[in-house]
């Protein structure tokens, strides 16, 4: 009963669930996922439209000027890591796949740069594969509606929220998640009053 009355508020909510990230292509994907660590999507798309339009296809970036990557970057913060992240990522697709991101997670967590909750939000996003991703967002409201401990880590969370959800929704409810916990369950002032999961959260019953 409380799974069935998450969901449909999930659905009620987000009926049309989108990945907030700005791309074109698999490789602009998976850098935009990069860069977003400890950023937000809205930070991203900001500086990405700079770094593809001047380096427009992988050549191009592997052969890019770290500085000036760094100073594209910078606005969103780790940028000397990120910069450096993206000039190896590109040099990794075009040398060993061709220039395509592999449908693979192993081979993806093998890039620098990238973590599990990364090649998640890949996977789900341009393959629509079967994963869920754990963000900070996932993490929180997973905690405040009871779907998991508070003291779980982010991969007993990933496991125990597959269990909970069916494998087709998988993507689907990782995306809802996502934007609930970016626009309604936030981490500061979050929108309680209105919500109908409120009567079962761990925030509000305390």
């Amino acid at each position: 009963m409380k799974m069935n009355k998450i969901e449909e508020y999930l659905e009620f909510l987000f009926p049309d669930p989108k990945c907030e990230l700005v791309y074109n292509n698999d490789y602009q994907l998976l850098m935009s996922i990069v860069l977003s660590a400890q950023s937000t999507d809205k930070k991203v798309n900001t500086i990405t439209p700079i770094i593809f339009s001047k380096y427009p296809n992988l050549s191009d970036l592997k052969n890019a000027s770290i500085v000036d990557l760094e100073n594209i970057i910078r606005p969103i913060g780790s940028f000397r890591k990120k910069a450096r992240y993206l000039v190896e990522i590109a040099s990794i697709l075009e040398e060993k796949y061709d220039g395509v991101v592999p449908r693979d997670r192993d081979i993806l967590e093998s890039f620098p740069g990238v973590g599990r909750k990364t090649a998640n939000v890949f996977l789900s996003e341009f393959y629509n594969d079967p994963f869920i991703a754990v963000d900070t967002h996932v993490e929180r409201v997973s905690k405040r509606l009871g779907l998991v401990s508070n003291d779980d880590n982010v991969g007993t969370i990933e496991i125990k929220l597959m269990k909970l959800f069916n494998r087709d929704v998988w993507a689907r409810r990782h995306l809802q998640m996502v934007l609930f916990g970016r626009y309604y369950c936030k981490a500061i002032k979050p929108e309680c009053m209105n919500c109908r999961l409120a009567n079962i959260c761990k925030k509000n019953n305390n």
